[in-house]
């Protein structure tokens, strides 16, 4: 049975944990559930059934989740509020995928890029927080942050780099925007599920977090 509760809610860290893997597994959900071979995950809106639920629900989750994050400073607040809103117009405005028209031109990929360049400068601000800690799992934080916030950033320039030559490099590699939104969202995931001081490897056993038990205070 699971212990009771230590809090009346979730903090930062449960947030954390759960942003990390809806993050994670969207991509790899998308596509195990569409009908076809989506070019991008987004495209799974016109699926429809299973592939299309998970698109939006995955994306409203971590939306509403991130709208409850305020981070450590006014400006790490307010820029979550603003990728909250982003995640939604996602969403809620369908992408030009294939043949299908976009009803609102130029919205989705606008709100998708704001989400993402908001994504990689909290890689930079956990750099900033791990650097503040001695320990060698801390130093190991700095890495993985720094490679995220790197995937994250290299991931928007090549797709922006496609829409501004008119899909000239998805005329070589079909499928480059599932991939290139599948590594800024992994590396998001994956930023924020070390974040979330869960992972063995990653965090000192005085930090360790686990939901379910009183934790250290940081």
């Amino acid at each position: 049975m699971l212990p009771t509760p230590e809090r009346p809610e979730i903090d930062h860290r449960t947030i954390k944990l759960t942003v990390g893997v809806v993050a994670l597994s969207l991509a790899a959900l998308t596509s195990l559930f569409a009908k076809t071979a989506i070019t991008s995950i987004s495209a799974a809106y016109y699926e429809g059934g299973t592939a299309q639920s998970i698109l939006v629900g995955f994306l409203f989750a971590a939306s509403a989740l991130l709208l409850a994050y305020n981070g450590y400073s006014v400006r790490e607040m307010v820029l979550s509020k603003i990728a909250s809103l982003a995640g939604l117009a996602v969403a809620l405005f369908p992408c030009k995928c294939g043949t299908h028209v976009e009803p609102f031109p130029g919205v989705h990929d606008l709100a998708a890029a704001v989400m993402f360049v908001i994504l990689a400068y909290f890689c930079y601000s956990f750099i900033k927080r791990a650097r503040t800690k001695g320990y060698p799992q801390a130093k190991l934080r700095v890495k993985i942050y720094a490679l995220c916030g790197i995937a994250i950033l290299l991931a928007i320039v090549v797709l922006g780099i496609d829409r501004l030559t008119d899909g000239a490099l998805t005329g070589r590699i079909p499928r480059l925007t599932f991939y290139g939104e599948a590594v800024g969202l992994i590396a998001f995931g994956s930023s924020w599920l070390t974040a979330s001081r869960v992972l063995p490897v990653v965090t000192n056993p005085k930090e360790r977090f686990s939901p379910f038990r009183k934790e250290n205070p940081d």
